[in-house]
């Protein structure tokens, strides 16, 4: 059921310039009054200036405080089908295990890391590079924020087994010479996402490894081709 949300606040708390991008392309389609910030003091600074309804964060690299949790209905969002994949480095683990697509769950902020209740899920491929995972993921969170607005819904609680993630550690990362084609593809893309995450506002310093990326895709594609 839709309300009237004309005058409602929202506030978008992202880092990564494709999220202000994002941000600056949807905002404006949707009703209401809104608001972007990318650091933990312009948090803590805003919310004594707006009372939004929802603060949304897409991607957020801190720990938001209890007080902001309690305070306000905060909405993060975890590329896994929860409860499968609670924890750190969900991407890179995804990746890792050979899954081709996840979920995209949209979650209520609670103590409990990964644990709130669900507004929404979508299904996410993980095809393609590090930059194409993030940027269909951004605008399909876009779509989950405009339904949350416009109908106002109550989340429900987590249902089936927990499964948590570790977060990777450069101890993981070391490269082994008995994968294949396929293997080595989703090895060498987890590492990217890894350097992603130490900088998400540029991809630029990862361009040569990109590069050699898709010209291990393009040998891959061109062995099942021969293969068949």
């Amino acid at each position: 059921m839709k309300y009237n949300n004309q005058h409602e606040q929202y506030l978008v708390a992202a880092i990564g310039q494709w999220n202000k991008d994002y941000y600056d392309e949807f905002s404006k389609k949707l009703p209401g009054e809104w608001f972007f910030v990318e650091s933990p003091a312009e948090l803590n600074n805003i919310i004594t200036e707006i009372k939004p309804r929802y603060i949304f964060f897409p991607h957020w690299r801190w720990i938001v405080p209890e007080t902001i949790y309690k305070s306000f209905e905060c909405i993060c969002f975890h590329m896994t089908d929860l409860p499968y994949g609670r924890g750190g480095s969900p991407l890179q683990n995804l990746i890792i295990r050979g899954h081709k697509s996840t979920k995209l769950t949209a979650l209520k902020m609670e103590k409990e890391l990964d644990g709130g209740p669900i507004y929404a899920k979508m299904t996410l491929t993980l095809k393609g590079n590090a930059e194409q995972i993030y940027m269909r993921s951004s605008r399909m969170m876009w779509g989950i924020i405009k339904e949350i607005i416009m109908t106002n819904p109550e989340p429900v609680p987590q249902l089936g087994e927990v499964v948590n993630f570790s977060r990777r550690k450069s101890g993981d990362s070391l490269l082994s010479l008995e994968l294949d084609y396929e293997e080595l593809y989703d090895y060498i893309r987890m590492l990217i996402l890894i350097l992603m995450i130490i900088d998400l506002n540029s991809n630029r310093p990862f361009l040569r490894i990109m590069n050699y990326l898709q010209e291990l895709n393009f040998i891959k594609e061109s062995k099942k081709n021969r293969d068949i």
